[in-house]
C-alpha cells in the first residue's frame, strides 16, 4: 500500500474502505538472526536501515508495551544539527540528510518542518561561544547564520528584548533545523520495516538474555524464548535494566524531562527558539499548541512522570523570554525517561559479549538522531565496523577517558548534560 494525493482523494470517494494496516501483528518465531530489544525510534530506525541498506529480514523487533508508546511519542519533536564538538557534529549532520529525505524514502508524511532553530545568547561571551558554535557547523557542511539584535528583532519581535536580566543581544540561527512529527516517524519506521519483512512484536517484555560462554544466544520474553545470533539493546532510559540481564552496567542514570502543550493558538511562533539564559525551548504545533521544555528532573527515576516544582522552573524561564505565553492555557504534560551518559553523548557499540551491542545515552538528542542512530548502528550491526559517522560513541572512552565528548563542558555530573 502506497501513498499518494491519487489514493487519498479515491478512498475520500470512497467510504476509505481500500486501507490496510500499517504493519503486521506477527507471532514471534522460534528464531532470528538479529532481535532488537526496543521499538522505539531508535529500535525501528535500526531495523529499517538493517532490511534497507543491508539487505537483512530475518528480524525481530521486540517492544513491552506498543508502537510509539515510549520516548518516541515524549518529547518535543525539535530536528536540528547545531553540534560544536567532533564526534557528534558529523553524526548529527549525517542525521539532518536523513531527515532530508525520509517522507521520500518511506512513502510517509513524518511532517518534517524546516522551520529553523533561533538559539538566543544574553552576553558577549555567549556570542562569542555561538559564534564559534556556527564556524563549526559551517565547516561540517551545515548552516548557520549569526543574528544581531536587530536581526533578530526582526525574526521574532514577541520576544522580551527589554528584560535587564536577560538582555537578547542575538541568537545564532539554524535555517535547516526544525520539527517533525514523533508519532508519525515511528508508524513510517514501522511500517517501512514490515514491508521489508521485519517483524513487529508489541506486549513482548523481554525478561534475561541469554548468554553461553561469553556468546550471546538469544532472549526470554513474556511470549516464550527466542533465539538469536545477534542481540541489540535499544531500550532508551530502560538500558540500564536491559544490559543487567547480561549482567552488565552501564555508565548511564535515567532521569526524567517533562514537556509541555497549551490549547491551540492561531499561528505566532514561526520557529524552534532556545532561551540562553536558562533552560527553556518552544515551538508551536501544526494544531495550534505552543509545544515547550525545560530542565530535567534532577533526580534519578523510572516514572514517566516529573515533579512541580520543575514545572514552576519551566514555566518562570517562558514567562522571562515571551511574557506573552502567560495568557495560554497549559493542556497537559508528560515525562520521558532520559538516559543520561556522563559525557552527554550516545553510546554506540559492541559490548563484551560476542553479538550483544548496545544502542543508549541519547540525553536530550534521542529524537533528531533517529534517522541517524538507525543507519549507523545497523552498519555496526550487520558488518561489524563503526560506521565513519559515529567513530567516536564507544563505550571504552569512559575507562580510558580518551574521546571523551562533552558537548556541553559539564563534567561527569550526567544529569547536567
Amino acid at each position: 500500500m502506497r501513498f499518494s494525493g491519487l489514493r487519498v482523494l479515491k478512498e475520500g470517494f470512497t467510504g476509505n474502505k481500500g486501507w490496510r494496516p500499517h504493519w503486521r501483528d506477527p507471532e514471534p518465531k522460534p528464531e532470528y538472526d538479529i532481535v532488537i530489544i526496543g521499538g522505539g525510534g531508535h529500535g525501528l530506525s535500526t531495523a529499517y536501515y538493517l532490511a534497507r541498506d543491508h539487505g537483512l529480514k530475518n528480524i525481530a523487533v521486540l517492544e513491552r508495551g506498543y508502537i510509539g508508546g515510549g520516548n518516541i511519542g515524549r518529547n518535543t519533536t525539535i530536528v536540528r544539527a547545531n553540534y560544536f564538538l567532533q564526534g557528534n557534529s558529523e553524526f548529527y549532520s549525517h542525521s539532518l540528510k536523513l531527515w532530508e529525505g525520509l517522507e521520500e524514502d518511506l512513502n510517509y508524511n513524518v511532517m518534517h518542518s524546516q522551520r529553523g532553530i533561533i538559539n538566543l545568547f544574553h552576553s558577549d561571551g555567549q556570542r562569542d561561544a555561538a559564534a564559534r558554535r556556527g564556524n563549526m557547523m559551517i565547516s561540517q557542511g551545515d548552516d548557520a547564520i549569526l543574528l544581531g539584535r536587530e536581526e533578530l528583532r526582526k525574526m521574532v519581535p514577541y520576544l522580551n528584548f527589554d528584560d535587564l536580566r536577560f538582555p537578547l543581544y542575538g541568537g545564532l540561527y539554524h535555517p535547516r533545523g526544525g520539527t517533525a512529527r514523533h508519532d508519525a516517524v515511528a508508524w513510517g519506521y514501522a511500517r517501512g520495516a514490515d514491508q521489508r519483512g521485519v517483524d513487529l512484536i508489541q506486549n513482548c517484555e523481554v525478561t534475561g538474555i541469554d548468554i553461553e560462554n561469553g556468546k550471546v544466544k538469544g532472549v526470554q520474553t513474556v511470549r516464550g524464548p527466542i533465539r538469536a545470533k545477534k542481540v541489540a539493546m535499544v531500550a532508551a532510559g530502560r538500558s540500564s535494566q536491559v544490559a543487567a540481564m547480561a549482567g552488565m552496567r552501564l555508565p548511564i542514570e535515567s532521569h526524567i524531562l517533562q514537556a509541555f502543550v497549551t490549547e491551540g493558538l492561531k499561528p505566532v511562533i514561526d520557529n524552534v527558539i532556545t532561551f540562553g539564559m536558562g533552560h527553556f525551548y518552544i515551538s508551536q504545533s501544526d494544531k495550534g499548541g505552543l509545544v515547550f521544555g525545560g530542565d530535567l528532573d534532577f533526580y534519578a527515576s523510572y516514572a514517566a512522570r516529573g515533579n512541580l516544582p520543575t514545572v514552576e522552573h519551566v514555566m518562570e524561564a517562558g514567562m522571562a523570554l515571551m511574557p506573552m505565553i502567560g495568557k495560554a492555557k497549559v493542556l497537559r504534560s508528560w515525562g520521558g525517561i532520559m538516559d543520561m551518559s556522563p559525557d552527554g553523548s550516545p553510546i554506540i557499540d559492541k559490548t563484551h559479549i560476542d553479538g550483544l551491542y548496545v544502542n543508549c545515552g541519547w540525553n536530550y538528542g534521542g529524537f533528531k538522531a533517529v534517522p541517524g542512530s538507525g543507519s549507523v548502528f545497523a552498519h555496526l550491526i550487520a558488518t561489524g565496523n563503526y560506521h565513519p559517522a559515529s567513530t567516536r560513541h564507544r563505550l571504552d572512552r569512559f575507562r580510558t577517558g580518551r574521546g571523551i565528548i562533552d558537548e556541553e563542558g559539564k563534567g561527569s555530573q550526567h544529569n547536567l548534560h
